[in-house]
Parts: structure tokens; C-alpha cells; sequence
């Protein structure tokens, strides 16, 4: 008997965080199936029923990460007020997806960098090439918002597409140091997030 979509949705999700994890903590060179087997409780096959190879898997991932920023991120897209605004919350969502998230934040990361070799099936390349393009429709926004602050007046006239880009790569970068701390609540997740992006895009020099 086959197993309801609620369970394989179930059974897919665990494959993924757990993939996820293993990808972050030993590369994706240095991860296994077994190792993914292992994580989830269960066998090779069931892993191999979900997903024909370890690409596959990572390809999975990387996916799921972009929806998860994505889906926290452009709600703060549109609304009143001034584009500063609205580039302030988007960068605190973007870093709580990261600091809640931080596993398929560096799978991601992993992708961008080109930390993962294979040799990849015409299946599979479109595929990644699917997500870079989502990739860069998610940078996309971050540009839309700085261009909206310069015409604003919001933000001080600097060149949109290399703003847009430094904010970006810096709040990425929050992985390199970040790490979760047993019982941190999600009020001091967002305090955190507020205070990097404060410094961010607010910066270090006083207003003289």
C-alpha cells in the first residue's frame, strides 16, 4: 500500500532538512546518502524513492531554501511609507530566514559559490539554471527597493546595482559568525536581525 501525499509530503520535507544539515556540516563533496539515511532513521531505498540522486536532493534543497526567503521576504515588498522602510524589513526577514534557517541559507550559498561539482544531467542543469534565475528575481527586489529609496530621497544617491549587492553580501554573510544558542527566543532573533541591518544600512557615522 502506498503511502498517503500527506506522509511522502512528510517523509520529503524530513529528507530535506536533514540533507540540509548534513550539506552545511560536511560540504556537499563530503556528504553521503548514507549519511542523509542515517539522519532521517531510515534506509538508502526510501531516500532513493524520494530522490533519484544526491544532486537531486541538493537541487531539492537549494529550492526549498529560496521559497522559505522568498515567501518571508516580499510581503514587505509593498506598503506605504518610504522604500528605506520597506528595505529595512526586508533585510530583517532576510536575516531571520537565515538565522532560522541556517542550513538551507548555506546550501544556497553553496549553490552561488559553485562549492558543488558533478556531472550534471540535461535535467539537472535546467533545473539549476531554473533556480539561479529565481535567485536573481529574489536579488531583483533588493534592487527595486533601493531604486524606489534613491528617487525617494529615502536613500542618499548611490549607484542602486552595487548598493543593492553590499547589502546583500553582508547580510550573507551573517552565516560566517552566526550560530544558535540553546533557548534563544525569537524576540532576540529579531533584536539581532534589527541591530545588523541598523548597522547595515544606517551605518557607523554620526550624522555630523
Amino acid at each position: 500500500m502506498s503511502a498517503t501525499p500527506e506522509v511522502a509530503a512528510d517523509v520529503r520535507a524530513k529528507i530535506l532538512d536533514a540533507a540540509a544539515e548534513a550539506f552545511m556540516r560536511n560540504g556537499f563533496a563530503g556528504t553521503t546518502i548514507d549519511d542523509i539515511a542515517r539522519d532521517v532513521r531510515a534506509t538508502k531505498g526510501l531516500i532513493y524513492y524520494h530522490f533519484r540522486s544526491k544532486f537531486d536532493i541538493f537541487l531539492a534543497v537549494y529550492g526549498e531554501g529560496m521559497r522559505r526567503v522568498r515567501e518571508r521576504v516580499e510581503p514587505h515588498t509593498t506598503g506605504p511609507g518610504a522604500a528605506r522602510d520597506r528595505l529595512v524589513a526586508m533585510s530583517v526577514a532576510h536575516l531571520l530566514n537565515l538565522m532560522e534557517a541556517l542550513a538551507y541559507h548555506h546550501v544556497v550559498h553553496q549553490a552561488v559559490r559553485g562549492e558543488v561539482s558533478a556531472a550534471l544531467k540535461a535535467r539537472q542543469l535546467e533545473a539549476l539554471k531554473d533556480l539561479n534565475r529565481l535567485r536573481s528575481d529574489y536579488e531583483k527586489m533588493f534592487l527595486a527597493a533601493v531604486v524606489e529609496g534613491v528617487e525617494d530621497g529615502s536613500l542618499r544617491p548611490v549607484e542602486p546595482s552595487l548598493a543593492a549587492r553590499t547589502l546583500l553580501s553582508n547580510l550573507n554573510a551573517v552565516d560566517m559568525w552566526y550560530r544558535r544558542i540553546e533557548g534563544q527566543s525569537a524576540g532576540e532573533l529579531h533584536d539581532l536581525a534589527v541591530r545588523i541591518v541598523d548597522l547595515l544600512i544606517g551605518g557607523l557615522a554620526t550624522n555630523r
